[in-house]
């Protein structure tokens, strides 16, 4: 089995770093962009996609600056991550989305993390 390779994927939005957190971390917010439902406990996320269940641990977590998450199923050194950025110049939020994949899949993940972004601003209201 080759070994997951990290990629990284940026988006610029339009909002407060502070709310853009609380959809990254709020089990009802995720839900709304994120996944079918979502549900936390003690740490443990369980996100539910057409019935079907997967289960990741908060691993750390700065209010408005990142929020680290990592499958229960996968390898104990891979996650995903979001991280709140600003710019310099323009003082611009990014939304940075870190991810593993097979080297041949990173286009296709790449891509369903643009889709579900694309929903999460839509819900923003960006």
């Amino acid at each position: 089995m080759s070994k997951k390779a990290l990629y990284t994927l940026e988006f610029p939005v339009k909002c407060s770093p502070s709310i853009l957190y609380e959809f990254l971390i709020s089990p009802s917010a995720m839900q709304e962009w994120f996944a079918d439902k979502v549900d936390e406990r003690d740490g443990i996320y369980v996100f539910s996609w057409n019935g079907s269940e997967e289960r990741a641990e908060l691993l750390e977590t700065e209010e408005n600056r990142f929020v680290k998450y990592r499958w229960l199923h996968g390898p104990k050194d891979e996650y995903f991550e979001f991280r709140i950025e600003k710019t310099e110049i323009s003082n611009q939020t990014i939304l940075v989305v870190k991810d593993f994949a097979e080297k041949k899949d990173i286009k296709d993940q790449s891509q369903l993390w643009e889709y579900q972004v694309k929903d999460l601003f839509h819900r923003l209201g960006n």
